[in-house]
């Protein structure tokens, strides 16, 4: 695995809606730039190779990542993937929806909840929105956050822009509260008419 470029992106925030934050909001996103060994093929219905990919490149950006937190514990994670305009939305799906959470998992110190990722194709200097969710909880309304990243001069045709996050902190000045998820639950089971 050759990295053409890894770039880090570290944001902190200070205030938000016009409050000071008690403590930083930090969210940092490592994004690796790697050919695509499928740009141009024909259609392909075995991804284990970029799924191998996937996870080598993750281990990396998620120590980067991770490092860059400056000891921050995260408690929201994210993941994404711009495919070149030779590749396929397929080949940057089986990079971010299969295997590469054991690497942010473990580089994390784990994690059960479910990692968001978005899926895109385009070309260089595209943006895409990383979402956060929760790294113990789901329903951990405070670490639904966003950032965007974007390359200057990546993806090539050629190539994917892997994307990895975390997000230290919480959201800044966080302050909603939504249902649980047995709120959730129970009014799901209304709408289906099973009460």
């Amino acid at each position: 695995m050759k990295f053409r470029q890894i770039h880090l992106v570290q944001q902190e925030v200070f205030s938000e809606g016009g409050r000071e934050l008690a403590q930083p909001c930090m969210r940092v996103a490592a994004c690796g730039v790697l050919h695509n060994p499928f740009a141009g093929a024909k259609p392909i219905d075995d991804f284990t190779p970029l799924v191998d990919l996937s996870v080598r490149a993750g281990e990396v950006l998620t120590a980067r990542a991770i490092a860059a937190l400056g000891g921050v514990t995260p408690r929201g994670y994210g993941k994404g993937v711009i495919v070149g305009t030779s590749g396929d939305l397929e080949h940057g799906a089986s990079m971010i929806h299969v295997r590469i959470g054991l690497a942010m998992r473990k580089g994390a110190g784990g994690g059960p909840a479910l990692i968001p990722g978005n899926a895109k194709c385009g070309g260089p200097g595209s943006p895409i929105d990383i979402i956060f969710g929760g790294l113990e909880d789901a329903w951990d309304y405070d670490a639904m956050d966003t950032m965007t990243v974007s390359v200057a001069d990546a993806p090539h045709p050629d190539e994917v822009l892997l994307v990895v996050a975390f997000l230290g902190g919480g959201r800044p000045n966080a302050r909603i509260k939504g249902a649980s998820q047995a709120q959730v639950a129970e009014a799901v089971r209304e709408m289906r008419g099973k009460v």
